[in-house]
C-alpha cells in the first residue's frame, strides 16, 4: 500500500504498485487501446467497470473480459491500487492534522517548550505552512526573551521568515477580492 511521505502529501509506492501505476498511466494515454464509453461497435457496446472513485475504465471491444482474463486481473490491479491511493492520502491528511495540532500544543506551552516549538514552526513552514497571527505573536514573545546570541538569531530568523509568508498569504486574499488591486508589474 502506497504511504504518505512527509506532511506535503508525497507517496511512497512499492515496486510492484509502480509496475501497476505504469500500466495504468500506459493504458490511459494510449486511446487505441480503449473504445469509447458508450459508443456501439462491431462486437456491441464498450463495456467498462467503475474505480474506487467513480470513473469509468473502458475496455476495447474484443478483448477477453471475464473471470481469469489478463484484461480482469488487471482491472483488478487498478481498482486495488486506487484503493490504497486513497487510503494513503487519507493518511497524509491525518498526519497533517496531527501535526498542526501539536504545533497547537507546543504553541500553548510556551515558553517551557520553546526549543521544540521552534522546530516544529520550523519544519511546518519548510513544508508549506503559513503562520497564523498565533504563531506571530508567540514567536515575537520568544524573541523578546533573553536568549543565547544563536538562539536570538535563529527566533528573529524564523520570525522574519513567518512575517513574509503570512504578509504574502495577507495580499494574495485582497488580489483575489472583487475590486482588490491588481499586483504592481515588475519594474523594468
Amino acid at each position: 500500500m502506497p504511504t504518505p511521505y512527509g506532511s506535503r502529501g508525497g507517496m511512497a509506492f512499492s515496486a510492484d504498485e509502480l509496475r501497476v501505476l505504469r500500466r495504468a498511466l500506459a493504458l490511459a494515454l494510449e486511446p487505441s487501446t480503449a473504445a469509447p464509453q458508450d459508443t456501439p461497435t462491431a462486437s456491441g457496446p464498450a463495456r467498462a467497470a467503475h474505480g474506487a472513485d467513480g470513473h469509468r475504465i473502458p475496455f476495447a471491444p474484443g478483448q477477453r473480459v471475464g473471470p481469469g482474463s489478463d484484461r480482469d486481473e488487471e482491472v483488478r490491479e487498478f481498482l486495488r491500487l486506487a484503493q490504497s491511493v486513497d487510503e494513503a492520502a487519507r493518511e497524509g491528511g491525518r498526519l497533517r492534522a496531527f501535526l498542526l495540532a501539536e504545533l497547537d500544543r507546543y504553541r500553548a506551552a510556551l515558553p517551557g517548550t520553546a526549543v521544540s516549538y521552534l522546530e516544529q514552526l520550523a519544519g511546518a513552514v519548510a513544508a508549506g505552512y503559513v503562520p497564523c497571527a498565533a504563531d506571530l505573536v508567540a514567536l515575537r514573545a520568544l524573541c523578546a526573551t533573553p536568549a543565547s546570541p544563536a538562539e536570538t538569531r535563529r527566533r528573529t530568523t524564523l520570525l522574519r521568515r513567518c512575517e513574509w509568508l503570512a504578509e504574502r498569504e495577507v495580499r494574495a486574499r485582497l488580489v483575489a477580492l472583487p475590486g482588490g488591486r491588481a499586483p504592481a508589474p515588475p519594474p523594468n
